[in-house]
């Protein structure tokens, strides 16, 4: 039995390939709405207060279906990580 060890960031980075290979094989699409927790886990934020300051400054898009449900563009989120994306070379 052997045991890798990998660094935190390495570790969710190489779970976030896998998961976008398999969706990309079994051809699964994901939500255009997610909810607050699942928006949050996108962004990797733990604090409800700081998505609601994305979503007041206009930084990410959402709907207000009902009275209390907030969902979040999912495009929205993926826009606003690649904008804060750096590049390093």
């Amino acid at each position: 039995m052997e045991v890798i060890c990998l660094q935190e960031d390495a570790f969710y980075a190489l779970i976030d390939a896998v998961v976008a290979h398999i969706k990309d094989r079994e051809r699964i699409v994901e939500d255009k709405w997610v909810s607050s927790e699942q928006a949050m886990q996108k962004l990797k934020i733990s604090s409800k207060t700081t998505l609601q300051k994305l979503r007041d400054e206009g930084k990410i898009r959402f709907s207000h279906p009902q009275k209390k449900v907030i969902l979040y563009d999912n495009d929205s989120l993926n826009a606003y990580l690649e904008h804060h994306a750096k590049d390093t070379f």
